[in-house]
């Protein structure tokens, strides 16, 4: 299981590490210029059985680089990155964004993690953005230059879709159809070199995650490697000053990730034990947690 959003406050770093400590959780990845950063970085280095990648901020953050090094990529008004997604998405398909400045910045943030010491097991993205090939591949040409040699598969399998109650028709939607790109996005990971897993579950679940979700989800997991996204907190006042849709859902999520201790035959692993696999499907059901 993976927790998105290490370093955005300081009740997400705690449930993180918290979640951990009592074995539920594997994997994290850290958003370099998150408003509790250093925090999160000062307590992985003291918990080395966490596995931490780097959560690659392109859209609705503050960048690692000067504004004008990356005028593509930010509101030359504010300084910062775009906080709509979709505006994003109009200018990357309109060719108005350099895979130059995609990889410096994705450069940036990784050296910013390296440089407290930190041993980086994988990258993804904030809002899945790596799901674009032309994202993704300046993407991954920035890790693999800091040594790192898995990502993740941002692309949610129809069976994990169905299991997830509670998800709304657009959101379910909005996933099946994102699923057309990824033949081309394995084409790219293939060609780079770099290990993934079998697909990404909980997707859809995001902001819905209950305890019944992570059951139904696990419950029917088939053989393979899987990465369980999933996004708890505490809701906070430092969550209350962050842009967000997940606030109350952070708390939900925390206590329902419990729930994983109720499959013991689940082998669970971080994703720099995912390079021992050779990033491809495993006879055992294994859950690369975030």
């Amino acid at each position: 299981m993976n927790a998105d959003d290490f370093g955005l406050t300081a009740g997400v770093n705690r449930a993180i590490l918290e979640l951990h400590a009592a074995g539920v959780l594997t994997s994290t990845t850290l958003m370099a210029r998150g408003g509790a950063a250093d925090a999160a970085v000062k307590a992985a280095l003291g918990v080395p059985s966490l596995g931490v990648g780097c959560h690659v901020v392109l859209v609705d953050g503050e960048p690692a680089l000067e504004p004008s090094r990356i005028p593509t990529l930010v509101n030359q008004k504010t300084g910062r990155f775009r906080d709509s997604l979709n505006s994003f998405l109009m200018r990357l398909f309109s060719r108005r964004i350099s895979s130059e400045e995609i990889e410096a910045e994705a450069s940036a943030q990784i050296a910013l993690l390296r440089a407290h010491g930190l041993r980086l097991t994988h990258i993804d993205t904030h809002k899945h953005t790596h799901m674009f090939p032309w994202v993704l591949r300046p993407v991954l040409r920035a890790a693999r230059k800091a040594g790192i040699g898995a990502v993740r598969n941002p692309f949610e399998p129809v069976w994990a879709v169905r299991a997830t109650a509670g998800a709304s028709w657009a959101r379910c939607a909005e996933v099946s159809a994102l699923r057309r790109l990824e033949s081309a996005c394995r084409r790219v990971i293939e060609e780079e070199e770099f290990a993934t897993t079998d697909g990404t579950i909980a997707v859809v679940g995001t902001g819905v995650l209950n305890r019944e979700t992570v059951r139904s989800l696990l419950k029917d997991l088939p053989e393979g490697t899987w990465e369980l996204v999933t996004h708890p907190g505490y809701n906070d006042a430092d969550l209350d000053k962050v842009r967000t849709r997940l606030r109350g859902s952070r708390e939900v999520e925390r206590v329902a990730l419990d729930a994983v201790n109720e499959f013991p035959g689940l082998d669970l692993i971080n994703f720099g034990e995912l390079m021992n696999f050779g990033g491809l499907a495993a006879p055992e059901k294994r859950v690369a947690e975030s």
